[in-house]
């Protein structure tokens, strides 16, 4: 059996209503804005008031006492980069939610699923690994919101099951 990728193509046993699949499938684009969004917020705020409940967080964890000045120079270096990466990413999120995944090709599916497993894996675990509680719950709120459109479009590819 085979399918048409237009807009038009009629719903089959084997995929799921085509209404249906937009809708998570624009759920991802969404999502992917969201890392672009989040990495700008690291990137260029993570200095401002805003970012005080990351550093409630973040900071008990490495500093007994209020962070010194060269900490802090290294810290904001560091979440400068860790931004610049996430809208990096975010990108490229966007860019295969937004046109491959659409048109339901197989390697769209697998590079967002296991692109979001490797960096959800090895981000959390070191996160734990330095008892940063917080970021392992930043990271399992982004992966829930990556992995349930993942989960309910499945189907939808050739191959799906």
């Amino acid at each position: 059996m085979t399918f048409q990728h237009s807009s038009s193509a009629a719903t089959t046993p084997d995929r799921p209503q085509t209404s249906r699949f937009h809708f998570w499938q624009k759920w991802l684009v969404a999502a992917s804005e969201l890392v672009i969004l989040f990495g700008l917020f690291t990137t260029f705020l993570h200095r401002t008031v805003l970012f005080a409940p990351f550093h409630a967080q973040v900071n008990p964890v490495f500093w007994d006492t209020a962070v010194s000045p060269s900490a802090l120079a290294f810290q904001g270096w560091a979440y400068s980069l860790l931004g610049a990466v996430m809208v990096g990413w975010g990108i490229c999120l966007f860019s295969l939610a937004h046109t491959p995944f659409k048109q339901r090709e197989m390697w769209a599916w697998n590079s967002l699923f296991y692109g979001l497993l490797a960096w959800y894996v090895l981000d959390t675990a070191v996160s734990l690994q330095y008892g940063v509680v917080f970021n392992a719950m930043v990271n399992t709120f982004f992966l829930v919101l990556f992995l349930v459109p993942l989960t309910f479009t499945r189907k939808a590819f050739k191959g799906g099951s």
